[in-house]
């Protein structure tokens, strides 16, 4: 595991510790070709500079992102923000459901809107796949 995300996750609480182990350890496996690092702060998983899953600490729950999850068609993703991002919160480690999260991570490398240049096209976002 990358050593930076192991020491934001080693400096959280036990229990959202476990849950941004298994999420680590999961998006890990399923996304092995990403880069990953902390970008604002938080862990983030990139495809070709393109930012696709990361997870941060929330009060009161830890929230898995999916920058393009609005376009995966999956009830259990909430829509965040104005954009193509949705999510799934956390409080225990128990509710991580592996099968669907690797459903997702595979979504989430088949399903891509361009994030990384959104600056250079002044908030515009196109698909990418």
């Amino acid at each position: 595991m990358n050593k930076e995300i192991q020491a934001y996750n080693d400096s959280m609480p036990d229990a959202d510790k476990a849950i941004c182990q298994q999420l680590a350890r999961e998006i890990d496996r399923h996304l092995a070709k990403a880069e990953c690092k902390i970008w604002h702060r938080h862990p983030v998983w990139f495809l070709d500079g393109n930012p696709i899953v990361g997870y941060s600490k929330l009060k009161g729950c830890v929230r898995l992102l999916f920058w393009s999850g609005q376009s995966f068609d999956e009830a259990d993703l909430q829509p965040e923000g104005s954009f193509k991002a949705a999510e799934a919160r956390y409080t225990d480690v128990k509710q991580v459901d592996t099968a669907l999260l690797k459903r997702w991570l595979e979504k989430s490398a088949k399903i891509q809107w361009d994030y990384k240049n959104i600056v250079k096209r002044k908030g515009v976002l196109e698909r990418l796949r």
